[in-house]
């Protein structure tokens, strides 16, 4: 699983060069065990067993081995970025042994800055799981969310345990995810299999190498216990929190938890938790492949289209970029980078896979597209591409895919645990995707050789008690399916579902007046739709 959301700066998604730092491309996988003693669930009979799991609350009251950590004092200080606070809150490493150690966790903050009566904190968290969500406050839902709900709460945002500033999971040195990132997940032949299996487990090994304590202790289950932490702390009774794309299986996981401190939640780009990885996988195959229908039907209505005229059906379109694709698998082009990489099938497909978030970007696909297929310049899509795996300009990767394959590895069994497993299941995944099925069939290999054994399982999420909790879905979202929202909000006990009809990841701060004024009114009154509610 692979749940990102980019970072927005100034409107919806990227804008300004800054694609994806915080968001979700494909569910590329991961819920593992180790191969040698775990086995992957697909069979229908046992998805359905683990479905009919539902998240057992805890207890109400606080364990008394939890008192130090639920009541410690933060220590707030200016962190850089003006009107901004930061603080490091402890949480037990270890939920089962609080006493064993502690692990120190990034906190930001922006007080409220109107002068009506103050609603208490906002909780943020952009997906990933691996993206920042300090980051993401500092450079968009502290300075850009709606002016009146900044007015009323303080916006507050914790990086996960694992991620960022929060004693991040470390895997490779750059050179090494370099390698990593271009290694070919289409492999034509035996060797190039066996390349593939040995580049998921060098990554696995490095992680294991690298971070082997850290490694058991980042599962989702564990974050939203820290978030309970850290609502303590603050001073609210309850929690009040924004999440997008993976964000959402945490916020909800939280609502599972702790239902009677949920206050208003907001679940954008919602995830089904009751699916197993490779349903989920293959779901998100399917949903990039929606996405990319919608692309290409607008991408041969412009006079810049690499891919077809007007006219060209959407099937064509799809023959046409996989030639491309099979092209670049042969014979790699220059991209004009300075540590010598060429543009090959994997680079490129990430980069066309991360243009799929916001319709916004898809002029610039068409830029990076006609560049590389006319012009033999592959340093549009590389771009793309490094803004996806965040890697900037001297070569370095931010922690984001090494924690989001350790959160995922941890929260689920694998999609797959062997390579005749994903044979098998091309079929089905090219169906979903023409153009994509076979790398994301592929992809979801990559926590077969976990060193870390799963602690999670596929389950529902009830919350039974909770106040009404608001759950967005978008009808055309690549990266959680919209199915996923209908999912969750028929699985929260007090879940009411709000609708974006669009293109896109996620839908609040995307332009809709329909959507960004019934979630400010939520958080603002406490007043969700009455009944599912669609928005334009």
């Amino acid at each position: 699983m692979h749940i990102r959301r980019p970072l927005r700066p100034t409107r919806p998604l990227r804008t300004s060069g800054v694609l994806l730092a915080a968001a979700v491309l494909l569910i590329s996988a991961c819920s593992a065990g180790s191969s040698s003693s775990t086995t992957t669930s697909t069979t229908t009979s046992t998805a359905t067993s683990m479905a009919d799991a539902a998240l057992a609350a805890l207890p109400r009251s606080t364990p008394s081995t939890l008192s130090p950590y639920y009541g410690q004092k933060l220590n707030w200080r200016t962190c850089g970025v003006p009107s901004f606070e930061c603080a490091t809150m402890k949480a037990p490493l270890d939920y089962a042994k609080p006493g064993s150690g502690d692990i120190r966790l990034a906190v930001a903050r922006k007080k409220a800055t109107g002068s009506g009566k103050r609603l208490g904190s906002l909780l943020v968290n952009p997906g990933g799981p691996g993206g920042s969500a300090v980051g993401y406050l500092q450079a968009y839902a502290g300075i850009g969310y709606p002016a009146e709900v900044r007015a009323r709460y303080d916006m507050v945002a914790v990086d996960p345990r694992g991620v960022a500033r929060s004693e991040p999971v470390e895997c490779l040195t750059g050179r090494q995810m370099d390698t990593y990132t271009q290694t070919d997940t289409t492999p034509d032949d035996t060797k190039e299999r066996g390349q593939l299996v040995d580049s998921y487990k060098k990554f696995a090994e490095g992680c294991g190498r690298r971070s082997p304590e850290l490694l058991r202790h980042v599962s989702t289950v564990e974050a939203a216990r820290d978030m309970d932490i850290l609502r303590a702390v603050l001073g609210d009774q309850k929690l009040s929190y924004v999440g997008a794309s993976y964000g959402t299986f945490l916020g909800a996981t939280y609502a599972g938890l702790f239902p009677e401190r949920v206050g208003r939640l907001v679940l954008d780009g919602a995830m089904d938790p009751s699916l197993s990885a490779r349903k989920l996988n293959e779901d998100q195959t399917a949903g990039f492949e929606t996405a990319f229908q919608s692309f290409a039907k607008d991408c041969v209505q412009q006079s810049d289209c690499p891919l077809g005229g007007a006219g060209t059906s959407t099937e064509q379109v799809g023959k046409n970029l996989k030639a491309f694709f099979q092209q670049l698998d042969r014979a790699p082009i220059p991209a004009g980078d300075a540590d010598g990489r060429k543009l090959g099938e994997a680079l490129a497909t990430t980069g066309v896979i991360a243009a799929m978030y916001d319709e916004a970007s898809w002029s610039q696909l068409r830029e990076a597209l006609t560049s590389a297929m006319k012009e033999k310049d592959g340093a549009g899509l590389l771009a793309l591409s490094d803004s996806y795996y965040e890697r900037d300009a001297d070569g370095r990767y931010a922690n984001l895919m090494y924690a989001n394959a350790a959160v995922n590895c941890l929260d689920l069994p694998a999609a797959f645990s062997t390579p005749d497993q994903v044979e098998k299941a091309l079929p089905a995944f090219e169906k979903a995707s023409p153009v994509f099925g076979e790398g994301l069939a592929w992809a979801s290999l990559n926590c077969a050789y976990w060193p870390v054994r799963p602690t999670g399982e596929a389950h529902r999420i009830e919350a039974k008690g909770a106040a009404p909790i608001l759950v967005v879905g978008t009808t055309r979202d690549p990266a959680t399916p919209y199915p996923w929202a209908q999912a969750l909000a028929s699985q929260l006990s007090s879940a009411r579902l709000l609708t974006y009809v669009g293109d896109g990841h996620t839908a609040y701060g995307r332009g809709s007046d329909c959507i960004d004024s019934t979630i400010d009114r939520y958080l603002l009154q406490g007043t969700p739709p009455t009944k599912e509610k669609r928005c334009p």
